[in-house]
């Protein structure tokens, strides 16, 4: 079995740090919708600006609000403003890494999203590993970087 990445905010800015609710994250449901992240499923935050990483479930907040909330010990970790790389992933047999599509989001400095990617794996006609990032079905050059917000 090896882990794969499942889905993924890339950018997302903090909205609120909520030092005394009782731990978790809570993200806008049209985000997590638009990626594939559901209620309750672990995640893994890496914040941009200090390097921490932390892990821990996702709550909904509040439709529409474009909310990025830290809550508990989670709110420790992070300012008010600080861009996060918030992932999920699954355990799988390695030969299932090309049936993966993992949706990315990206976002802009008000948490709308800016882009929807798609990572992709393939084989070639060698029959070795391939990698693409893919926008609107169209690869992207990789490195792929974001446009600056």
């Amino acid at each position: 079995m090896k882990k794969f990445v499942t889905a993924k905010l890339h950018g997302i800015h903090v909205t609120e740090a909520d030092l005394e609710y009782h731990g978790s994250i809570t993200l806008d449901p049209d985000h997590c919708e638009a990626a594939g992240i559901l209620p309750m499923e672990f995640v893994d935050i890496w914040n941009k600006q200090s390097g921490a990483r932390i892990s821990t479930y996702v709550i909904y907040g509040t439709r529409g609000k474009r909310q990025c909330i830290l809550n508990g010990a989670a709110a420790r970790t992070c300012q008010v403003g600080d861009q996060l790389i918030i992932c999920t992933n699954e355990l799988r047999p390695a030969e299932d890494v090309t049936e993966i599509a993992p949706k990315v989001l990206t976002f802009t400095r008000n948490n709308e999203v800016d882009e929807v990617l798609t990572y992709s794996a393939d084989r070639d006609a060698q029959g070795r590993l391939t990698f693409s990032i893919l926008k609107d079905e169209t690869p992207q050059q990789i490195p792929y970087r974001a446009k600056a917000v």
